[in-house]
């Protein structure tokens, strides 16, 4: 499957969180999205892998990506591995996507950090002729992607440019509320996190608004870049 854009998350609802409006607008302008979480989220305090597999299937509705895959690494012992790496150059090579979006460069969880490099390093093995993959049984052909974009998580880390999500927001919104066990949730008996507070959930809003503040819209995205960025020329940029 060709795809426009690759959202690669270390856990479940990591892509929503950082990136889910983005991927609904790419979505809604006919470009082709898919999901990759590198972990099952199988250490979260509230959940456990099964009710994080659904959750993340309702999310595909809602954000109508093409398809989301789940490599089972080890969630809380991301590491910079062949092993790890493997699995997301097949990935890559099986989507082949032009821009991969991932994990913030730095983050309060280090498996954020982690799966930000791994993916980085993977991405550029992808375009390596001598690594061969086989997958389902086919070998499959090298694939660079033209950009390596990361989203911003916990940390407020300043963004390179943003994306204007202003008709989208609610439905990422709804993207990250499908994860209904590790979010706001005042009637649930299980422990409080720092991401199940009311606070984090209004961040939700406040972040897009101040960034579209910042920007000249009135929701926004923040993303970094692993690469300067050249324009061909004005258009598409918001005046």
């Amino acid at each position: 499957m060709k795809t426009d854009i690759l959202a690669f998350g270390a856990h479940p609802d990591d892509v929503e969180l950082g990136c889910g409006g983005t991927l609904a607008k790419m979505v809604s302008e006919g470009k082709t999205c898919v999901i990759v979480d590198l972990t099952k989220g199988e250490l979260g305090t509230r959940g456990n892998e099964e009710t994080r597999k659904a959750e993340a299937a309702d999310s595909v509705r809602i954000l109508g990506v093409a398809a989301r895959e789940n490599l089972g690494m080890k969630d809380g012992f991301l590491e910079n591995s062949e092993d790890y790496q493997m699995r997301i150059v097949k990935m890559v090579r099986k989507y082949r996507p032009e821009i991969v979006l991932a994990n913030a460069i730095d983050d309060r969880h280090p498996d954020h950090a982690k799966g930000a490099k791994l993916v980085s390093d993977a991405c550029f093995l992808a375009g390596l002729r001598k690594i061969e993959t086989v997958l389902e049984g086919e070998s499959q052909e090298i694939w660079r992607p033209k950009h390596i974009f990361h989203y911003i998580q916990w940390k407020n880390i300043e963004p390179e440019f943003v994306i204007d999500i202003s008709d989208h927001l609610d439905k990422k919104i709804a993207a990250c509320m499908a994860f209904k066990t590790q979010f706001y949730d005042p009637a649930s008996k299980e422990p409080q996190t720092p991401i199940t507070s009311k606070d984090f959930f209004e961040s939700l809003t406040y972040r897009a608004q101040d960034l579209g503040r910042l920007s000249g819209v009135t929701y926004a995205e923040g993303f970094t870049s692993e690469k300067l960025i050249a324009l061909k020329n004005f258009d598409g940029i918001v005046w």
